[in-house]
């Protein structure tokens, strides 16, 4: 369980309220048990069930993070007080926990009004379900093509019904649905070949189809489902109706649809560019920042041409760049990361660069002795990317599967399984969207390659160039 600290200066006044309005107000509450909206003011807590997903809640390079983890610590911002997660649950188990327990579920949750024991916000977004299938199957385009196949889905996730729905008119449709699968483990066993298909959420897909080469997307699949947060029906409305007012806000003020944006809009930032691209980028970008990232490599003993790799694998050598998670700067650093590194200005390009690879340099410094040489160099760019924590628990994955924790090529194995339940619910720090430090690091280690072989070219074959400069044709006037 996770406890996040609310410092509103709101808190005290609205906890006062509260507790007159136990005392005072003698009209009891429309449904079951009194007051749930005030004894959350009194106690001052909010309490969360989710899931470890990266649509719903995760610990990313910035602390926790997540669509569904941004909605209610706002939430709990604008009620005033902290805010507790709990995210070691599934679909099914977080409806019972907010049954039993708890204030609210946040677990991207499919509106079903019917649903017994509880009671639905409005909805927040809509969820389009979306047929993914397995690549060299033939295409999977529409619906006809899906009978005969073996296809899977997500418990509770609201695409059983959908698929339901269809079965009426493909009585030969057969799928398979669990409760203990999330996505990358779906998608993983189409990869794998256990399923021909499978259907999950557009969003969903989008987020993770680069760790999954191996899956197509197919089409989508019956009209959007909407998702919305759940709360226990046994107790007062007031909470819903709270809930309610900040959703509706949020949407009003353009708030939701940038917070969809940010963190459901941005799912190909992690490719690799066409090497004309790069080196289009070499010629027009890096010139302004290479005595930078000279000055920085002298000072944190790396090679230049590694700190502008990472550099360019973080923001394509934009100083005012931003990730979907609010990352800033040229080498993308945190907010707190920043603060303990004594940047002042994320968007300052000097600040940033030697921000950036004096950060680097602490993570080398700071794993374990046991890792040598560029095995140590991998990992702490990996560590760059998703954090030490998660390092740590793909090395100790690792070691479960009879690998060497210090060997790169062994951890790089083990770092796509924090995206699985079975290997991330064991782990310190949760799930992780492990898949991204191998790409991150494969990513700079090409750029690496490219920036050493046109640097070697420059000071190796001078006359070279300068031939070749000679040799540029003419252009003929306009």
């Amino acid at each position: 369980m996770t406890l996040i600290p609310n410092a509103s200066p709101r808190r005290g006044v609205l906890a006062l309220l509260a507790t007159l309005a136990l005392c005072l107000i003698p009209e009891p509450p429309r449904t079951g048990e009194p007051g749930q909206l005030a004894t959350i003011l009194v106690r001052e807590l909010l309490s969360v069930h989710t899931r470890n997903t990266p649509t719903t809640y995760y610990e990313g390079r910035e602390g926790p993070t997540g669509f569904e983890y941004e909605l209610v610590r706002r939430f709990a911002g604008q009620l005033g007080v902290s805010l507790t997660i709990r995210a070691d649950h599934h679909i099914a188990s977080a409806l019972e926990a907010v049954r039993q327990e708890g204030d609210m579920g946040a677990a991207a949750l499919p509106l079903e009004p019917d649903l017994p024991g509880v009671v639905f916000s409005r909805p927040i977004i809509e969820l389009q379900p979306v047929v993914v299938y397995r690549r060299g199957l033939p295409p999977v385009e529409a619906a006809d093509d899906l009978p005969g196949l073996s296809i899977g889905t997500i418990g509770g996730a609201g695409t059983g019904r959908v698929l339901g729905e269809l079965q009426a008119d493909y009585p030969e449709l057969r799928w398979a649905a669990s409760a203990e699968v999330e996505v990358a483990e779906l998608l993983g066993q189409v990869e794998d070949g256990e399923l021909d298909a499978a259907v999950l959420f557009d969003h969903q897909f989008r987020l993770n189809r680069l760790f999954f080469p191996g899956v197509e997307r197919g089409f989508l699949l019956g009209d959007p489902l909407s998702m919305a947060w759940a709360f226990p029906a046994k107790r007062s409305l007031a909470l819903v109706e709270a809930a309610n007012r900040f959703i509706s806000e949020l949407h009003d003020a353009g708030e939701l649809d940038a917070l969809v944006a940010r963190y459901f809009g941005h799912d190909d930032y992690l490719e690799y560019v066409g090497t004309r691209t790069f080196l289009d980028h070499v010629e027009e970008r890096l010139p302004d920042y290479t005595e930078l990232f000279r000055e920085a490599a002298r000072k944190s003993d790396f090679d230049w041409k590694l700190l502008a790799a990472v550099g360019y694998q973080e923001s394509h050598w934009d100083p005012l760049a931003t990730s979907p998670t609010g990352v800033r700067g040229l080498m993308m650093l945190t907010n707190a990361t920043a603060g303990d590194l004594g940047v002042a200005d994320r968007l300052d390009p000097a600040q940033s660069i030697h921000g950036g690879a004096r950060y680097l340099r602490q993570l080398h410094e700071r794993l374990p002795e046991s890792i040598q040489g560029d095995d140590r160099l991998y990992m702490a760019m990996a560590a760059y990317n998703v954090g030490l924590g998660h390092l740590y628990d793909a090395r100790r994955i690792t070691e479960q599967r009879g690998g060497d924790p210090d060997r790169w090529g062994d951890v790089r194995e083990s770092l796509p399984l924090l995206q699985e339940r079975e290997w991330h619910s064991q782990t310190r720090h949760g799930y992780a969207r492990g898949g991204e430090p191998v790409i991150y690091v494969r990513n700079i280690r090409r750029y690496h390659e490219i920036l050493s072989y046109v640097d070697r070219s420059r000071r190796e074959f001078p006359r070279l160039n300068a031939r070749a400069e000679e040799a540029e044709p003419a252009r003929l006037p306009r």
